[in-house]
């Protein structure tokens, strides 16, 4: 497993095995983990689905997995390998309509789309793929809104400019996406403090917030995050 800077362009440090990581999780009270094989797509080939099986065995928290997936069959093979839910990106950008097959076949709240996003050169939000290194031309906003059409049952809202900076969420960009949907938005991409992560739910519509180096690389562990939130005011699963 392994922790990338803005998907990899400041480097990517190893972070350990995936269940062996689970298992932690698991044990400090996790709501839900996002599983993602980043170079899926990039190079061509399906989900490591041995992986997903292991980390599976070893989490019985909700599990969300994506990476390569293109085809209806991709989603049931991860499904039966242990997640509970599946994102897809990059296809679901090639064919639209597909997000609408998954969903009539496997239900919304097991379709999440994963929105890899940064500033272009014009300054305004753009959405990515192939691991933040090919433009697609779409706004972040208005795709958040045809995937919510088509069927997509959560968001899961990545800034590329933030990711693995530990130095903030984007807010303008997880506020800008989160009001224009009625579907639950995940806030990924830049969490280095627990304040951060309040920040981002006190001050825009996100229903959740994911993060990772905080706790690979700070002295916050999950529980110590949830209890922060919790005597913050906010509504978090009893802990």
């Amino acid at each position: 497993m392994v922790k990338p800077i803005q998907f990899g362009a400041g480097g990517e440090r190893d972070v350990g095995y995936p269940a062996t990581t689970a298992r932690v999780y698991d044990s400090q009270d996790a709501d839900e983990l996002v599983f993602l094989d980043i170079s899926a797509s990039h190079e061509g080939r399906a989900f490591l689905l041995d992986t997903l099986r292991d980390v599976a065995q070893n989490c019985f928290v909700p599990l969300t997995a994506g990476g390569g997936v293109r085809t209806l069959s991709d989603i049931k093979e991860l499904l039966s390998a242990g997640a509970d839910k599946v994102s897809v990106n990059s296809y679901a950008l090639e064919n639209p309509e597909f997000i609408k097959e998954a969903a009539e076949m496997f239900g919304n709240q097991c379709i999440i789309v994963s929105i890899d996003v940064r500033k272009n050169a014009q300054g305004n939000y753009e959405v990515y793929t192939e691991r933040g290194t090919r433009q697609t031309g779409r706004d972040a906003v208005e795709w958040a809104r045809e995937v919510t059409r088509l069927g997509a049952g959560e968001i899961l809202l990545t800034s590329i400019d933030k990711e693995g900076t530990m130095a903030g969420y984007d807010l303008p960009l997880v506020r800008a996406v989160a009001s224009a949907v009625t579907i639950p938005v995940i806030a990924n991409g830049g969490a280095g403090n627990r304040q951060h992560l309040a920040d981002v739910l006190e001050s825009t519509h996100t229903q959740a917030v994911a993060a990772s180096s905080i706790f690979h690389f700070s002295d916050s562990n999950l529980s110590q995050v949830k209890s922060f939130l919790f005597n913050s005011g906010l509504p978090v699963r009893p802990i």
